[in-house]
């Protein structure tokens, strides 16, 4: 039987926005609106204040997402031009870095020749293989493009962030704000407890970093919140 990996990197970029978007939406307006409430003890002004901090929160996500993706881009591409121009005007240098880079992996003798002969015999394997063994690059819009990572970002910052807000619409206030907490502190458990597993393996101590994260955000609101209060009418 034929052993196949599929190692798909738009798939994991998918994930890491989606991580990112929904991480940051929940953190953020936990520690707002746990505020808000202490603050006021006023469904009506925690909705209000929840609602804004959601998509002024998403928006910036989004708009951060993009020109952070649009920089590595602009990266990515002037290394591009720079390696097209020395590939045309220093071959030599060009083609004795991919025969270093080949020896470095063990090739050796005549074997090593036929290795660069052929990577160099085609100038887009080539400049592929400085971009990806030289320079450590891999084309970031490969997978998804700038804008698409903006949306998903800010689309999930929204979802991230409507649930600590989600209780005020249905509970008390002091309900709410241990439902907020109860939930948004499970559901950052099992966002660092899947993203370590993807990655490290470890995820326990993700999902309980993670968690660690949010319950510092919540503490801050909370405590900003008991420091100013005002008094209920």
């Amino acid at each position: 039987m034929t052993h196949v990996e599929n190692h798909n990197s738009g798939r994991g970029q998918l994930f890491r926005n989606i991580i990112l978007g929904s991480q940051d939406g929940i953190v953020n307006v936990l520690g707002i609106i746990l505020g808000v409430a202490v603050s006021t003890h006023s469904i009506s002004i925690v909705l209000l204040a929840g609602l804004a901090a959601t998509f002024a929160e998403s928006i910036s996500m989004a708009a951060v997402a993009y020109t952070a993706s649009r920089a590595e881009q602009e990266h990515y591409d002037s290394e591009v031009k720079r390696e097209r121009y020395e590939m045309d005007h220093l071959a030599d240098a060009e083609r004795k870095e991919i025969e270093d880079i080949y020896r470095a992996k063990g090739f050796s003798g005549k074997l090593l020749k036929q290795v660069v002969d052929k990577i160099c015999s085609d100038k887009k394997v080539w400049l592929e293989t400085m971009m990806r063994e030289e320079l450590k690059l891999e084309n970031p819009i490969a997978s998804m493009s700038p804008f698409w990572q903006s949306a998903l970002v800010g689309f999930s910052a929204i979802i991230g962030s409507l649930v600590p807000l989600a209780p005020f619409f249905f509970l008390p206030i002091t309900e709410s704000m241990i439902t907020a907490a109860a939930v948004s502190f499970s559901l950052l458990f099992l966002i660092g407890a899947y993203k370590s597993q993807l990655t490290s393996g470890k995820w326990l101590g993700g999902g309980l970093e993670m968690m660690l994260i949010g319950g510092t955000a919540a503490i801050a609101g909370y405590l900003v919140g008991t420091l100013f209060q005002v008094p209920v009418a």
